[in-house]
């Protein structure tokens, strides 16, 4: 396993729309691998695969819940309820904005061994899966920023 460099905003491979995965392969196991290890290390809760520079439909998702999430080809196929929060992302170090998303969402995806599975995520969970989708289809949190983006590595002036 190994870290991998994240991508940070400006980089063009961030607003590309990623490819479906056809099969699993011993590059793409490694490539999960490296990406936990990658999101463990940035203290992340999720990372999708154009974040280090790979154009496939692959997130990984652990908020600490007693799961960890491997996403392949997901599809969120039900989302309702709402919440408004602070979200960030490794891409974009040192930022945050208030962001409104599904509070309850349902996604179809495959696993690492290709089996189909579902997962239902309420809360930061939700939050995590459609923030992470996102960027499966070249889209940042910052595009829905209810009112910009602000600094949150600085004390705040006021």
């Amino acid at each position: 396993m190994a870290i991998r460099k994240i991508r940070e905003d400006g980089d063009e491979i961030l607003r590309k729309v990623c490819k479906p995965i056809e099969k699993m392969t011993p590059r793409l196991r490694t490539l999960i691998d490296d990406m936990y290890e990658t999101m463990y290390a940035a203290n992340g809760v999720g990372l999708a695969a154009p974040q280090v520079g790979i154009l496939k439909r692959i997130v990984v998702i652990d908020v600490c819940d007693g799961d960890s999430y491997t996403l392949i080809n997901p599809v969120i196929v039900e989302a309702d309820g709402e919440q408004i929060g602070e979200e960030g992302c490794l891409s974009l170090p040192g930022l945050a904005a208030t962001v409104k998303r599904p509070n309850h969402v349902i996604c179809k995806a495959f696993d690492e061994e290709m089996n189909e599975i579902t997962v239902e995520g309420e809360g930061l969970l939700a939050r995590a899966i459609c923030h992470e989708l996102d960027h499966l289809e070249g889209i940042l949190y910052k595009d829905k920023a209810e009112d910009g983006v602000y600094r949150i590595d600085l004390p705040n002036e006021e």
